[in-house]
């Protein structure tokens, strides 16, 4: 693998529409397809190539680049869907836990009931006393009637509880076989998504060993070709976002949003591992998901439930903290910092580092603490 990190393609800024909001009232401000991408405008607006179309395969430094980069988002992509997969498992695990924990207590109290059941029985046969006679003939025919009246009320003190002892083991076998269905039923979607993680990582395997083997195909002086390349496209894009005005200085953050920044620069030079939530290594959504944890508050594992289930902010409203979203299905993701730059795990064979925010095409931003004030006095950190 350490030939793909041999060239660092971060895929200058292009432009994408943004899928709708998913939930326009939750989400506040929203960053719309022409907020989103107004570094978009800082792309050649000509340029739909499409990666992987023909001219992909013409053998032009570009052209490589284009199908580079066409293979690292495919990557990236796989790697996300193999993210939520193994959220998905995790709670399906907990959820097979948590139902058999209970199949387990209602069992337990099915055998009680039927231990308590069947010494009730056996009392009520025992204290019947003379089979057949009624307690009227029995107190006629006692030496002591009183005994004889009493022991009939406690017959039918034990005949009631003997009835209410069967409505609830009833009631506690039926509970008993319907936790035992819905425990077979979450074992067999643990199955269904432990076999579902595994063709997402033979996938995430596979776009990897693609890039590999093109990679290995280039000379030196083509890699540093397409280098030179891609970070002219970089600062192409960057220059035009930043003259827009689009990105209207650096805001203070709030105070989680300052300590999930402070904790993303600390993994500066950490690798990027596909599916890596630290601590030495780190995916996009691995860093983003874990500086905010630190930060105190507990955001979504992968790039795609950020942008679906976060607020969306504008991007003329970023302030440090803020996540930044890249590629119309959402599969990359990176933490602003402020001044138009982020923090990223960029894709494999590369370390997280602090990039211009127009190094990927943009999709929109959102924030996970929407509510939170921003710190009176703010002193960025240094990452230069």
């Amino acid at each position: 693998m350490a030939l793909v990190g041999a060239v660092t393609l971060t895929l200058p800024a292009t432009p994408v529409h943004a899928a709708p909001d998913p939930d326009p009232a939750a989400a506040g401000e929203t960053a719309t397809a022409g907020e989103a991408l107004t570094a978009g405008e800082a792309a050649d607006p000509g340029d739909t190539t499409d990666p992987g179309t023909a001219d992909s395969e013409d053998g032009s430094p570009r052209s490589l680049l284009t199908r580079l980069q066409d293979l690292y988002r495919r990557a990236e992509q796989a790697t996300e869907a193999y993210n939520a997969t193994e959220e998905a498992l995790k709670a399906q695990r907990e959820k097979s836990r948590d139902l058999n924990l209970r199949l387990a207590r209602a069992r337990t109290r099915l055998a009680d009931g039927q231990a308590d059941a069947g010494r009730l029985a056996r009392r009520q046969y025992q204290g019947s006393g003379a089979a057949g006679l009624s307690t009227y003939l029995r107190m006629l025919l006692s030496a002591d009637p009183q005994e004889v009246l009493e022991e009939g009320h406690l017959l039918k003190e034990a005949a009631g509880s003997q009835a209410a002892a069967v409505a609830r083991l009833t009631g506690a076998e039926k509970r008993a076989n319907g936790l035992a269905r819905q425990a077979r039923a979450a074992l067999d979607r643990q199955q269904v998504l432990t076999e579902r993680r595994k063709r997402q990582r033979d996938a995430v395997t596979g776009r990897l060993k693609e890039v590999e083997e093109l990679l290995a195909t280039l000379s030196d002086d083509q890699l540093a070709e397409l280098g030179t390349l891609e970070q002219r496209g970089t600062d192409d894009a960057q220059g035009r976002l930043l003259a827009s005005g689009e990105l209207r200085g650096t805001r203070a953050p709030s105070a989680s949003g300052d300590r999930a920044v402070r904790y993303g620069l600390r993994q500066v030079g950490k690798p990027y591992v596909w599916g890596a939530q630290g601590p030495d290594s780190f995916d996009c959504s691995g860093l983003t998901s874990q500086a905010w944890s630190h930060a105190g508050r507990a955001i979504p594992r992968t790039s795609q439930e950020q942008w679906r289930r976060l607020p969306h902010v504008p991007l003329r409203a970023l302030r440090p903290g803020d996540l930044v979203i890249y590629f119309p299905g959402a599969t990359h993701v990176a933490m602003y910092l402020g001044d138009g730059m982020v923090v990223q795990a960029p894709r494999p064979g590369t370390e997280i580092k602090v990039s211009p925010i127009a190094s990927n095409p943009l999709l929109g931003a959102v924030r996970p603490d929407r509510d939170a004030a921003a710190l009176r006095a703010y002193a960025p950190p240094r990452w230069h």
